[in-house]
């Protein structure tokens, strides 16, 4: 699906509500990113309209915080045809986001070359490639730390693969 490239300019991570995964998601990404020295945007929304303007969900929070990520000032936003135009790469916490992200791309009629490229957030992790990121909502303190340690592990692949290139 992605080709290999060189390093990104710009990371959209997305998930359904913008509340528990992409959020964490980007402040993981964003603080692994300059530890590798690497100067990149880095934002995160949802496939779903549910939760624009709210804070990341309180469990999120308390979460990412004992992890040292601070997510309580983000706000969530949904996806719009300009994040194709606006990112360099879109990944998606799971395969029904990439499907959705996916219908809105195709349905653009500027040229693929000018669009974002479009991934599965695991995709280049050893250890979880290929596996969605599961949504923590639903669950309990474990499934936000299951979380946590899987965009941790996605982060760095990524992270590492742009180093390779």
């Amino acid at each position: 699906m992605l080709m290999k490239a060189s390093t990104p300019s710009s990371v959209l991570l997305v998930c359904l509500g913008n509340i528990c995964r992409s959020p964490t998601a980007e402040e993981i990404f964003r603080q692994q990113a300059a530890v590798a020295g690497l100067a990149m945007k880095v934002d995160s929304a949802g496939t779903g309209n549910w939760h624009i303007g709210h804070a990341p969900d309180e469990r999120a929070q308390r979460h990412a915080k004992a992890h040292g990520y601070n997510i309580s000032k983000l706000k969530a936003r949904q996806v719009n045809v300009d994040d194709f135009r606006n990112f360099d790469l879109i990944l998606a916490m799971d395969g029904q986001n990439l499907a959705d992200l996916q219908v809105i791309k195709d349905s653009m009629t500027d040229t693929e070359d000018s669009l974002a490229k479009l991934a599965l957030f695991s995709e280049e992790d050893p250890t979880y490639g290929g596996d969605d990121v599961p949504d923590p909502y639903q669950g309990d303190g474990d499934a936000f730390e299951e979380v946590i340690e899987r965009i941790e592990s996605s982060s760095q692949a990524w992270i590492e693969s742009w180093r390779t290139n």
